[in-house]
């Protein structure tokens, strides 16, 4: 179905010969513009939207361009998204019916009117054009690197001869990776905490504003300082008027990330006292609890261990975040219980305990080290007391026996 109407969109654009249109319209009449969507409710909205306008000025056809197309219904679409391998496609819709889709779901419109010269606007017009046969609308989807976004910049500094990215790779970016996926998500916390704790140290490298546009406001707001050739020797703001076309009616992100330290650091202390009281008090509470966390523990190393080495998500790669949570707890599942009959922990169990709380310690020594480091101190302050906790309630039945 999505091929089908990218072919049709093809065909409306390059061979209807009935009147002028934007396929065929001398780049001296092409109007260029970049539209920007704002962030929506459902998850994948929320990092915001936009595309490349043309429009011809003599006929007034307006076709929107973007590269945000994904279909649930593709073969193999959720192995395929597991894996990191995301099949995304180029597709165009006349302006008028694109926008109605955004005023309708509330989301804001913002249209920043490009100056670029005819020849700039006719190639890129050939060029987009040239992207939307069927052969070459796929291409594999990468959230930070080459994304709906990375995609519509990428084909204007096509255009425009590599001018927006000589400068925006000069000019160091406002936050990581890490920080704007954070931003971003926190208005739905549990998946915000989630894609934190898979983020590896890829997503805390500094980042220029080149990188840093990977996101629609981003781009919208780094193309407002770039400067091009006027043609008469001097230079011109390539944001020629910017335009608010439909505000927005949907939560809007926070300006900042949250910090997660205090709250996650807060409740791994919680827990680690429960368990502690527990350890004296409760004996099967105790051993409930101390499952509980073992098991997602375990369960989330393994996770973790999975999208490092089985997957194409680079972003997960190399997690410090599998020192602190490791397939080691599934070897500790029935130390609770044999505690809560008075046994004394074996051997065994000690020599996991000492390897997990060594590799704890490594997470901490990790941000001693220089270079590029994991930001991961919410989940060291997280675990590392539970761990603590867990160790010491573990040894009691033997110190109680020496």
């Amino acid at each position: 179905m999505r091929a089908l109407a990218l072919l049709l969109a093809l065909f409306l654009l390059a061979v209807v010969p009935a009147h002028a249109s934007v396929a065929d319209a001398p780049g001296a009449n092409l109007e260029v513009a970049l539209v920007t969507y704002g962030p929506g409710d459902v998850y994948w909205e929320r990092f915001g939207h936009d595309a490349l306008e043309l429009r011809d000025t003599v006929s007034g056809e307006a076709v929107n361009f973007n590269y945000g197309v994904f279909d649930f219904n593709e073969k193999n679409f959720f192995l395929n998204f597991a894996r990191g391998r995301m099949h995304y496609l180029m597709d165009a819709e006349y302006t008028g019916e694109e926008e109605s889709y955004y005023v309708q779901v509330g989301r804001s419109i913002t249209r920043q009117r490009l100056a670029l010269t005819p020849e700039q606007a006719s190639a890129l017009r050939d060029f987009l054009l040239w992207n939307m046969r069927p052969e070459n609308a796929g291409y594999n989807y990468d959230y930070y690197a080459d994304n709906c976004t990375t995609r519509v910049r990428d084909a204007l500094d096509k255009a425009l001869g590599g001018i927006i990215k000589a400068r925006l790779t000069a000019q160091s970016g406002g936050m990581t990776y890490r920080q704007q996926t954070d931003r971003l998500m926190s208005a739905q916390p549990w998946l915000m905490l989630v894609l934190d704790l898979g983020l590896g140290p890829y997503a805390d490298q500094p980042l220029d504003a080149w990188q840093e546009s990977f996101l629609p406001y981003e781009l919208q707001d780094n193309l407002r300082g770039i400067r091009v050739p006027d043609g008469h020797g001097g230079t011109q703001s390539l944001v020629q008027d910017e335009q608010l076309l439909s505000p927005n009616h949907v939560a809007v992100p926070p300006a900042q990330a949250p910090d997660l330290r205090l709250p996650l650091g807060a409740a791994g202390l919680a827990f680690a006292i429960v368990l502690i009281l527990a350890a004296r008090r409760w004996p099967t509470m105790h051993a409930l609890l101390a499952t509980l966390w073992l098991l997602a523990a375990g369960l989330v190393g393994l996770l973790l261990l999975v999208l490092w080495t089985l997957t194409s998500h680079h972003s997960a790669w190399a997690n410090a975040n599998l020192l602190l949570f490791s397939p080691l707890a599934f070897l500790l599942l029935r130390a609770p219980w044999r505690m809560r009959r008075g046994i004394a922990p074996t051997r065994f169990v000690d020599t996991v305990l000492v390897l997990q709380l060594l590799a704890a310690l490594t997470a901490v020594l990790l941000h001693l080290l220089p270079g590029t480091v994991q930001q991961n101190q919410p989940w060291i302050l997280f675990a590392l007391p539970v761990w603590l906790a867990l160790a010491w309630s573990l040894r009691r039945p033997l110190l109680a026996h020496s």
